[in-house]
């Protein structure tokens, strides 16, 4: 009796339209970011465990219950990477560039979590992330957002707003931590179950619980923002300026949180309602305490991340291209030189299939099934006046073009 075998809950294969949309939201990155001066890094998947233990903290849920971790053969504690920023910091620390000013890095893969999977959420996704490190000021937390909002205006996709924040630093925050820890005291009882552990583990994050009755408690609760020392009152003053001044739209949310005492400073999401309870796009803030944490020198740095899939539900449906141009071949002796055309067009850089010869019904449904932004259709004629027939599969107007004029309008069109 044969098995049938699937793939593992919450962990999904990437089948060619997908994968499609997740290439080009790289591809977007890639460019957008390059604008930036960032470069692109490829990091291990497997790390040490002890890494994440020590940056993200072993009574986190990633630590203790979310991460897929093991002893491999040789008695070595490993997991796979659940988040990306430990593993560059490591990386940055391993190669000596803690002297070397400022380094700008992104990267692109895949992420690991054993988390109940649900619309946006799964348990192996892939991730784009970026990092400056050895940079403190306003002014690149301004860079970094400016980044990440004109990556995801390329993208295209709609009704995305932009909330910040300030988490303080050392100097200022445990005094609103004790403020904090005493107004949610007297709420103990009307907080959820989680609400009550974090208080005495990371006050600061039962601000982000998602539960109703506990927003509702919270309602009044102190805001960090509102208790910043003036150093840090003067950064967010800048950041708020800079993104005034590129015509960023953004609002200020103080309950955006991050739940690790190395986090400082700017603190900003993008969201969206598109996506239910998952409506988070792209998440980031400015971490001073990391790389000391991982046992380098004191580095400022600031990064964000975003989920490949999440992005690919925005992506408008037009935004994932498929194929340029299909070729229709009518007739058995244009065969020869409809395949020297569809070789043309390939090395013109356009997207080609060769719908294969046969009727043209049969030809033609072949480039509705895949998409084709053009048709290049081509008979005797055509062969013989080194044109093709050009249709356009979006408005249905068709046209005679000579060959060369017809590559120019696809390649037009493909950018």
């Amino acid at each position: 009796m044969s098995t049938q075998f699937r793939s593992i809950r919450g962990i999904h294969d990437g089948l060619p339209e997908e994968v499609r949309r997740w290439r080009h939201i790289e591809e977007v990155a890639r460019h957008s970011f390059g604008r930036y001066a960032f470069s692109e890094v490829r990091l291990p998947v497997l790390e040490p465990t002890a890494m994440f233990v020590r940056s993200i903290g072993s009574d986190t849920d990633i630590v203790a219950k979310e991460m897929y971790r093991f002893e491999d053969r040789g008695g070595d504690d490993i997991c796979l990477r659940p988040e990306g920023t430990a593993g560059t910091v490591r990386a940055y620390l391993q190669a000596g560039l803690t002297r070397s000013g400022a380094q700008r890095w992104f990267y692109v893969g895949p992420m690991f979590r054993r988390e109940r999977p649900q619309k946006g959420r799964l348990r192996q996704f892939q991730q784009i992330g970026a990092e400056w490190f050895g940079v403190s000021g306003p002014l690149e937390d301004v860079e970094v957002l400016a980044m990440a909002h004109a990556f995801l205006d390329e993208l295209g996709i709609p009704e995305l707003s932009m909330e910040v924040n300030s988490l303080g630093c050392p100097a200022c925050r445990p005094a609103y931590r004790d403020m904090l820890i005493a107004y949610l005291d007297a709420r103990r009882d009307k907080l959820c179950e989680t609400c009550n552990a974090r208080i005495d583990s990371n006050p600061m994050r039962v601000l982000d619980c998602k539960i109703e009755a506990c927003q509702t408690e919270l309602a009044d609760a102190p805001e960090m923002a509102s208790h910043l020392c003036d150093g840090c009152d003067s950064h967010f003053g800048g950041v708020k300026t800079g993104l005034a001044a590129l015509n960023i739209p953004f609002s200020v949310n103080p309950r955006i949180v991050r739940g690790l005492d190395y986090y400082n400073r700017t603190a900003f999401e993008i969201v969206t309602n598109k996506l239910g309870a998952q409506g988070t796009v792209l998440a980031g803030g400015r971490y001073d305490g990391l790389v000391e944490e991982l046992g380098g020198p004191s580095t400022p740095a600031i990064g964000f991340a975003m989920g490949i899939e999440r992005l690919a539900m925005l992506l408008p449906e037009q935004a994932a291209p498929a194929v340029d141009v299909a070729v229709v071949a009518i007739g058995e002796a244009v065969s020869a030189y409809s395949l020297g055309i569809a070789d043309s067009l390939r090395r013109a850089g356009c997207t080609v299939i060769h719908c294969g010869g046969g009727s043209a019904k049969r030809q033609f449904k072949i480039a509705d099934r895949e998409q084709a932004r053009f048709v290049a259709v081509l008979g005797e004629d055509e062969m013989q006046q080194g044109q093709v027939q050009l249709k356009d599969m979006r408005s249905g107007t068709q046209q005679a073009l000579p060959i060369e004029a017809a590559t120019a309008a696809i390649r037009q069109d493909h950018r």
